[in-house]
């Protein structure tokens, strides 16, 4: 958030304004902390005179301590619907262990079998249980080519989706599989092949507003880091041939700088 609000702050951009519809609350009853809960809501941003139309957004809100505030941490926007969630006698949706083996996927390794498949493509094992999707065979795609740009100029170019310690959320859906709402960093490398130093390599233009100075270059190379929020369906280890499917996603650029 402080990456963003420098970008605007540098460009003269006027800070997003946002208008939420009516949400629709999964609350799971839990008996210690940290205490949290999700939602689905449409979202419309406007900045200035602009409006852009509403998306549907899923959202996560913790609270870690009696004497804490709540805090949004997870934000994504849907590309697909929401699958059913389970939900108790009484209303509460239904927390899913993180470890929870009767899924394709323990939640906490889901994260990282998706970023095997935006790191290495869909040639790797891991694509065997990831689907298909602009968030993982798509990611790769993008990345791949940026590339091979970079490679045209003489430049060596790597990524790396890993994940971010920070929570997790999980709940059960009504087929017996879960949504698991989790962070990642996208961290990219633009530098001179073989480790050497070289003509002054600038920090791509969508990173310039959080570099410090902006007009920043980098002899040897330049990091230029993002920061992703995702939601993935996960389905039960019984579903036939089913694979995990990222269905929401959110991410912007934060952090960039010259070595």
């Amino acid at each position: 958030m402080h990456a963003q609000y420098r970008a605007l702050t540098t460009t003269g951009t006027a800070v997003p304004q946002y208008r939420y519809g009516t949400p629709t609350f999964y609350v799971p009853a839990l008996s210690t902390y940290p205490q949290w809960f999700v939602v689905t809501v449409p979202v419309t941003t406007a900045a200035g005179a602009r409006q852009a139309p509403a998306v549907n957004t899923v959202m996560a809100f913790e609270r870690s301590a009696p004497d804490e505030q709540w805090t949004l941490n997870g934000s994504a926007v849907l590309e697909q619907p929401l699958p059913a969630i389970a939900r108790d006698g009484d209303g509460y949706a239904i927390n899913v262990s993180t470890k929870d083996t009767s899924l394709l996927l323990p939640p906490d390794v889901v994260g990282a079998t998706q970023a095997a498949v935006v790191d290495e493509g869909p040639t790797a094992p891991a694509a065997a249980v990831i689907a298909n999707g602009s968030q993982t065979t798509g990611l790769y795609t993008t990345q791949a080519a940026l590339g091979n740009s970079y490679t045209a100029q003489g430049l060596s170019y790597q990524w790396l989706l890993e994940g971010a310690a920070v929570p997790q959320f999980d709940l059960r859906t009504t087929d017996g599989g879960a949504l698991v709402i989790y962070t990642m960093y996208l961290n990219t490398t633009i530098e001179h092949p073989g480790n050497v130093f070289g003509p002054p390599i600038p920090i791509p233009a969508n990173f310039t507003p959080i570099a410090n100075p902006s007009t920043a270059t980098g002899a040897h190379g330049v990091a230029a880091n993002w920061t992703y929020e995702f939601a993935t369906v996960d389905p039960p280890a019984t579903a036939h041939s089913a694979k995990a499917e990222v269905i929401a996603s959110s991410g912007a650029p934060t952090f960039g700088d010259s070595f």
